[in-house]
């Protein structure tokens, strides 16, 4: 399947792949039927997903399953009047249905906004409203369903809800439905066919700061992570990844669809509301997963287990991304099990910008190279380029190309794309330095470096010297102002096991930080506490923690 969107597959080099990876870009690509309908055609059984979840229940789809169920969905939406450009919010966390879903949105065309389960009527509202949702389907979990219906009455374009796994009075049950829907549908035809920049996707942004921004991306955005699931994931042919990550969030799409199907992997789904390593690792083991990717949150808590009680011979290649990786974490883990951990760098409005490829040896805690298709460079304020060492900010270039699954701006909000996508030049908001081998490392968002005494300090830095003390599970490092200094470097630290709190680890900690790296860059605050704030794709929230510290 992947050579038929690729001018060349196989690449024996990194600069190999930066000048012969071309996308063949078809004429009104649709990723429900020019993929996964075609698979179901030509191989119906190959298999496209394995499902489980924390209470014991499987499930295994083939392709053919998939055209099945995806159709019948499609006739539903249908039957109630979804129809093409259509807002339809899917609240599913996990389950196997969101599969169902947004390939029958696919087909009909219509707008597909994956959402969060953890949302309240607040978010609820200001996303129905910002994006006319007409329809939201979602899990049947008491919590959910309140905040959706609380939502109703200050949401004017919300016609339908829709219940996955139950059925309750004003809700439409998605299963019976799906019972009583034709199992052929009938593919829509002019002007009711997508073509390629009619919007498939909204991605509300997990809003580190402000209101989140509405993410469009159009219908060749799935093309974009072929990149991302054949060359920096390294999927194969037959076999079974897992992207650690909630359907509603981008790094959903970024590995339980669109590049993993393409490139012929199956995707593997375990479906839980905790985490816990230890399950996580067991499932691993029991269903042979042979490629993975996870924040490195994931990772963290992996090299506090006994690796060696696991049976993870089939697990061939990992990769990290969300978040920089501690080199610490990096070296535990290869010393436990032999894999290197390859990084890349993207956002939600993108796809891998930099990554650490297959022939390439990795720095640990660097995002790597840029990706084919990226012109990327390193600017100052003033918009001019940084020289090697020196810190600017990461933009993307696009006056001679703009990637294949690059976002098309902010929905319904020009002036807030043309802030960031000017004369050519797209604004990432995160700072980084580039070393004399064309590495790129991270230094953190705009807003979080810190400038004490006339010096520049990037929290990621003082969070991986501190990450290398054992009793530090996880932390973050934030700006707390300062009347002589400006700002101090503050250190919020979730402690592992086997230490608590006390005055003497403050200081343990403060001289580890100053051995480690510069000794300016050490934390002057130490607050323990029992767990940091994230957002709902496990980054950490700085800004929650400064707000707190004004």
């Amino acid at each position: 399947m992947v050579e038929r969107f690729l001018q060349q597959v196989e690449f024996t080099s990194y600069e190999d792949i930066v000048r012969n990876f071309k996308i063949k870009v078809p004429e009104n690509f649709n990723f429900a039927y020019d993929v996964v309908d075609v698979i179901a055609t030509e191989t119906p059984d190959k298999t496209a997903m394995v499902w489980c979840d924390e209470k014991g229940n499987e499930a295994v789809f083939n392709f053919g399953q998939m055209k099945y169920y995806s159709d019948k969905a499609a006739n539903f939406f249908r039957s109630v009047g979804i129809k093409k450009g259509d807002p339809v919010m899917l609240i599913l966390k996990r389950r196997y249905e969101f599969w169902f879903c947004i390939l029958a949105l696919h087909k009909i065309g219509a707008i597909c906004i994956p959402a969060t389960h953890m949302l309240t009527k607040k978010d609820l509202v200001y996303r129905n409203n910002a994006a006319d949702v007409k329809m939201i389907v979602c899990v049947n979990e008491p919590e959910v369903i309140k905040h959706v219906e609380d939502s109703e009455a200050e949401s004017p374009t919300l016609k339908y809800k829709v219940l996955v796994g139950g059925s309750k009075e004003g809700w439409i049950d998605f299963n019976k439905e799906m019972e009583n829907s034709p199992a052929e549908f009938t593919k829509p035809s002019g002007s009711e066919y997508t073509t390629n920049d009619d919007i498939s996707l909204l991605y509300f942004t997990s809003g580190t700061t402000g209101m989140p921004k509405m993410v469009q991306h159009n219908f060749t955005y799935p093309l974009g992570h072929i990149l991302t699931a054949k060359y920096w994931q390294n999927v194969q042919d037959g076999g079974l990844h897992l992207t650690v990550a909630d359907t509603g969030w981008a790094k959903a799409m970024w590995g339980k669809l669109y590049g993993q199907w393409i490139c012929g992997s199956a995707v593997f789904v375990y479906d839980y509301d905790k985490f816990v390593p230890s399950d996580l690792l067991n499932v691993i083991s029991k269903h042979g997963v042979t490629t993975f990717c996870a924040p490195p949150t994931i990772y963290r808590f992996f090299i506090k287990e006994d690796l060696t009680k696991y049976d993870l011979s089939k697990l061939k290649y990992c990769v990290v991304a969300g978040e920089p990786l501690n080199p610490e974490v990096y070296n535990q883990f290869y010393k436990a099990t032999g894999i290197k951990l390859m990084e890349a760098y993207g956002q939600t409005e993108l796809t891998v910008v930099l990554g650490t490829f297959p022939w390439m040896e990795p720095k640990p805690g660097s995002m790597g190279k840029p990706a084919p298709g990226y012109e990327v460079d390193l600017v100052d304020e003033d918009g001019n380029s940084v020289d090697i060492g020196e810190e600017g900010q990461i933009v993307i270039r696009t006056d001679k190309l703009k990637p294949a699954g690059m976002f098309g701006g902010y929905y319904r909000d020009e002036a807030l794309t043309k802030k960031v996508w000017n004369n050519d030049v797209y604004y990432t908001g995160d700072i980084a330095w580039r070393d004399e081998d064309g590495y790129f490392w991270f230094v953190g968002r705009a807003d979080d470096v810190i400038k004490s005494s006339g010096y520049r300090i990037g929290p990621f830095e003082v969070e991986s010297a501190l990450l290398e003390h054992p009793a530090v599970l996880e932390c973050a490092i934030t700006a707390v102002p300062d009347p002589i200094r400006g700002q101090i470097v503050k250190a919020t630290v979730v402690l592992t096991k086997n230490y608590k709190p006390s005055d003497a680890l403050v200081k343990e900690l403060q001289e580890h930080v100053k051995t480690v790296t510069a000794p300016y860059k050490y934390p002057r605050i130490i607050e323990f506490v029992d767990e940091l704030p994230k957002t709902i794709s496990g980054k950490i929230r700085r800004v929650e923690i400064r707000e707190r510290d004004k």
